[in-house]
C-alpha cells in the first residue's frame, strides 16, 4: 500500500475508530471514519476508486446490517479492495466465514488492536504485492497469448494447405513451379539431374520424384557420393563379390540391386572420379552391370536421380567431369532456389520445424518465435540454407528460456547478415557443417 493510501475505518464504537484512525495517520495514512457500514457503503460508490483498505466492524447493532452484509456489497462494487473485519470476542466463527466470503483478515477489538491492525495491515501488504505480481504477470501471458495466436493464425494456412506436399514446406511461387515440374516428370522413366546450393532440400525433391510417381511402391535408395572413397563407392553402388578385394569376406548386392525397381538417388554427384563416371554411364545407358570382383552381367530397372551443388560446366572444361554423362543425367534439370530467394517461406518453415523438434523431443517445449526474432531471420542470408536454417530454430529453442523466442537466442551470425544476401559472416555454420560432415 502506499505511504499516503487512503483508509476507511466503519465500527460503531467511537473510541475503537478513533483510536485505529490516530494509529493510521501516525503512518502517513489518509483516514476517514463511519458509525455504520450504510454510510461507509455511501462513500464508496461516491468516490471509492482512490481507496486501498477497509477495516469493517462485524456488528453494528441493532437496526443495521451486519458487517457479512456490507462485506458482500463491497465485494460486488470492490472485488479487489482488501477488507479488515473487527470483531468483538465471541465472534470468531463470524469472522472467519468473513474471511471466507472475501475479507482480507480479521483481528479481535482488544487491548491490543493498535498492533494487532499493524501486524494485520503488513499481511494485506504481502498479500497485495502478490495480487500486484500475479496481474503483472497475467498481463504478459495474456500478451504472450495474444501474440501466439497471431501468430498461429497465420501459420494455420501453412500447416493445412501448403505444409506437407511431399514434405516440402514453401508458400512460394517459384518452389510452387517446381513442384508442378516434378509432378509432371515424376512417373517419367529417366534421368533427373537436381541442382541448388547445400541445403536447399535435393533430397526431397528426389524423394517427391519417387513418391510422386508410379514407383512409389517400390525402394527408395540413397547415396551421397562425397562421403566414401572411389573403391568405396564403387562397392557400395554395384556390389562385391566374396574376395574381390581384401576385407570382402562375403558377396554383397550393392545399390543398384537394392534399387531395382525404384529409385536411386546420387548425392554430390560433382565430386566423384572420371572412372566412376564411365562405371555409372554405363549403367544409365544399358541398365545392367557387373559387381565388383564378378563376371556376372545384372540386369537392372532403376531410375537415377542425380543432385550436385558443383558447376558441372565449369567441370566439364577443366576435364574433371563427362560431357556425355552430364548429356545423359540432365534429360530433365530441376533448380533450386538457395532461401534467400524465397524469403516468404522462413516463417513457415521456422513454424514446421518447431513442431517438429517438439514432437521428435518432448522435453524441449514447443515455442512460439517473436516478430524480432522472425524478422533478423528474414534478413539473414542463409548460406546453408534450409539445412541451416532447421540447424538455427533447434539451437534457438534449445537455449530460449521463455514461451517466445527472442533474437538474443539466435545463432550469433543471423543478426549480422544484411537483405543483400552476403554471406560474410556464415563462418560458424560453415564450420559446424563441415565437422559434422
Amino acid at each position: 500500500m502506499s505511504a499516503g493510501g487512503r483508509v476507511l475505518i466503519a465500527d460503531d464504537q467511537r473510541e475503537v475508530r478513533d483510536l485505529l484512525a490516530d494509529k493510521l495517520r501516525a503512518r502517513g495514512k489518509q483516514t476517514e471514519v463511519f458509525s455504520s457500514g450504510r454510510e461507509l457503503l455511501s462513500q464508496i460508490e461516491a468516490d471509492g476508486e482512490a481507496v486501498e483498505l477497509v477495516v469493517l466492524d462485524l456488528d453494528f447493532g441493532v437496526g443495521e446490517p451486519d458487517g457479512l452484509e456490507i462485506l458482500q456489497q463491497l465485494r460486488s462494487l470492490r472485488p479487489n479492495l482488501p477488507v479488515i473485519i473487527l470483531t468483538g470476542k465471541g465472534s470468531v466463527d463470524s469472522a472467519v466465514a468473513a474471511v471466507q466470503g472475501g475479507a482480507a483478515d480479521f483481528i479481535e477489538k482488544d487491548l491490543f488492536v493498535e498492533d494487532k491492525l499493524e501486524l494485520s495491515m503488513e499481511k494485506v501488504e504481502r498479500m497485495l504485492h502478490v495480487l500486484r505480481e500475479n496481474a503483472r504477470l497475467q498481463a504478459e501471458n495474456d500478451a504472450l497469448g495474444a501474440e501466439n495466436e497471431a501468430l498461429g493464425a497465420q501459420n494455420v494456412f501453412y500447416r493445412s494447405e501448403l505444409g506437407s506436399r511431399y514434405r516440402i514446406v514453401s508458400v512460394s511461387p517459384k518452389v510452387e513451379t517446381i513442384l508442378q515440374q516434378v509432378e509432371q516428370i515424376a512417373s517419367i522413366p529417366r534421368p533427373v539431374l537436381v541442382r541448388g546450393e547445400r541445403g536447399t532440400g535435393k533430397e526431397l525433391i528426389a524423394a517427391a520424384l519417387h513418391y510422386g510417381g508410379v514407383r512409389a511402391e517400390r525402394p527408395f535408395v540413397k547415396l551421397n557420393c562425397a562421403a566414401l572413397s572411389e573403391t568405396l563407392l564403387e562397392s557400395e553402388l554395384f556390389g562385391h563379390e566374396k574376395g574381390a578385394f581384401t576385407g570382402a569376406s562375403d558377396t554383397r548386392r550393392g545399390r543398384f540391386e537394392t534399387a531395382d525397381g525404384g529409385t536411386l538417388f546420387l548425392d554430390e554427384i560433382g565430386n566423384t572420379s572420371l572412372e566412376f563416371q564411365q562405371n555409372l554411364l554405363r549403367v544409365l545407358e544399358y541398365q545392367e552391370f557387373e559387381r565388383i570382383g564378378g563376371n556376372r552381367t545384372i540386369k537392372v530397372d532403376v531410375r537415377v536421380v542425380a543432385a550436385t551443388n558443383t558447376d558441372l560446366e565449369a567441370e566439364i572444361s577443366a576435364g574433371r567431369f563427362r560431357a556425355d554423362l552430364y548429356d545423359r543425367l540432365r534429360f530433365t534439370e530441376v533448380q533450386l532456389p538457395p532461401l534467400r530467394d524465397r524469403r516468404e517461406d522462413i516463417r513457415p518453415l521456422v513454424d514446421h520445424f518447431a513442431r517438429e523438434l517438439a514432437s521428435e523431443v518432448p522435453s524441449i517445449p514447443l515455442r512460439v518465435f517473436g516478430n524480432e526474432a522472425l524478422t533478423m531471420m528474414e534478413a539473414y542470408g542463409w548460406p546453408g540454407n534450409v539445412r541451416e536454417l532447421k540447424f538455427a530454430v533447434e539451437r534457438a529453442l534449445c537455449v530460449a528460456q521463455g514461451e517466445i523466442v527472442t533474437a538474443v537466442d539466435l545463432p550469433p551470425e543471423v543478426g549480422g547478415q544484411s537483405q543483400d544476401g552476403n554471406q560474410a559472416t556464415s563462418g560458424t555454420f560453415d564450420e559446424q557443417m563441415t565437422a559434422i560432415e
